[in-house]
C-alpha cells in the first residue's frame, strides 16, 4: 500500500492524504451478502440511553463483515478469491472459499495474493496466511491473529501493520513478543496466523479536515480547560488557565500516567516482561 497526497485545492485538501487501495482487487465489488449484517449504532450510549463513551455518534452507514477469527476448518484448502476494504477496521480483509464451497472472511496478511491456497490446522506449512497452533510454529516466526484462550478466536494483533514474534516454547506454554514490547506466555494450543497484517501505512494517513473525522463516527472533543467548573474539574478560572491540576476526565479520572489495568487481573500472571511506559521509557510495574 502507498499513500496518495491531495493537491491543495482547498483548506481541507491541503495536507490531507488517503490510501491508494492498490491491494484491493475489485473496488466496485459488493461484499459477500451471506457474510454481512447490519451494524447498529449506539452513539456511545448504554441500554438506559446514557452516554458511557464520549465523542461517539453520526458517521456513515456500515455493513459489518463477519470475520473468521477462529480458523477452525482444519485440513481443508481455502482459495483466496479477493482482497476487500472493510470500513469497520484498519486492516484489509480477504475473501476465501473452502473446497466444500463455504466462504469466509479473514484478516488479510501482507503478501497474500489472489489465487493462493491457505490451510488451517496442526502440521501445515508455516507460510503466510496459514493458521496453526503455537506448538507447531517455529521460533522467530512473525505471527498475527493470536488466540489468548484455545478455541476462543484471535484477540491479539488484529489491526493494520501489527505483528508479534514467536519466541520459544516450554512444555505446554509458548512465549511471544507483542508489538508493545510486552512478552507474554500463552498456552501452546492457542492458534495464530503466519505473517504480518497488511496496510502498514494506515497510521501515516492525515485526515486533513474535521469532516472526515465525522464520517468515521467521531464527534468533537472539547478541552476541559475551555469548560465551566460545573462541567469539568479543570474548567473555570480567570483568563486562559491550564487547569491547575493533572489532566483528567470530567469524572476526575487521571488521563496521563495513571494505571488503568486491574491490579488483580487473572491474566497478569502470564506477563513475563511488561511493556515499556511511553511517558518515562521504563518498564511498567
Amino acid at each position: 500500500m502507498g499513500i496518495r497526497h491531495y493537491k491543495p485545492t482547498s483548506a481541507g485538501r491541503r495536507g490531507a492524504t488517503v490510501g491508494d487501495f492498490v491491494e484491493i482487487t475489485d473496488r466496485k465489488k459488493r461484499p459477500e451478502k451471506s457474510l454481512t449484517k447490519r451494524a447498529k449504532k449506539k452513539g456511545g450510549r448504554n441500554n438506559q440511553g446514557k452516554i458511557t463513551v464520549r465523542h461517539r455518534g453520526g458517521g456513515h452507514k456500515r455493513l459489518y463483515r463477519m470475520i473468521d477469527f477462529k480458523r477452525n476448518k482444519d485440513g481443508i484448502p481455502a482459495k483466496v478469491l479477493g482482497v476487500e476494504y472493510d470500513p469497520n477496521r484498519s486492516a484489509r480483509i480477504a475473501l476465501v472459499e473452502y473446497e466444500d464451497g463455504e466462504k469466509r472472511y479473514i484478516i488479510a496478511p501482507q503478501g497474500l495474493k489472489v489465487g493462493e491456497v491457505i490451510y488451517s490446522g496442526d502440521g501445515v506449512e508455516p507460510k503466510v496466511g496459514n493458521c496453526m497452533p503455537l506448538s507447531s510454529i517455529p521460533p522467530g516466526t512473525v505471527i498475527h491473529n493470536i488466540e489468548m484462550q484455545p478455541g476462543r478466536g484471535a484477540q491479539l494483533c488484529r489491526s493494520a501493520g501489527t505483528n508479534a514474534v514467536m519466541n520459544a516454547r516450554e512444555a505446554k506454554w509458548a512465549q511471544i513478543t507483542l508489538p508493545s514490547g510486552e512478552v507474554r506466555r500463552l498456552p501452546s494450543s492457542c492458534r495464530a496466523t503466519i505473517g504480518a497484517i497488511g496496510n502498514s501505512e494506515h497510521q501515516g494517513i492525515v485526515l486533513g479536515k474535521a469532516g472526515r473525522k465525522r464520517w468515521l463516527g467521531r464527534r468533537p472533543h472539547v478541552r476541559g480547560t475551555a469548560m465551566n467548573p460545573v462541567a469539568h474539574p479543570m474548567g473555570g478560572g480567570e483568563g486562559r488557565n491550564s487547569g491547575g491540576r493533572h489532566p483528567c476526565s470530567p469524572t476526575g479520572k487521571l488521563a496521563k500516567g495513571g494505571s488503568t489495568r486491574k491490579r488483580r487481573k487473572s491474566s497478569s500472571s502470564a506477563i513475563v516482561r511488561r511493556r515499556k511506559s511511553r511517558r518515562y521509557g521504563q518498564l511498567k510495574t
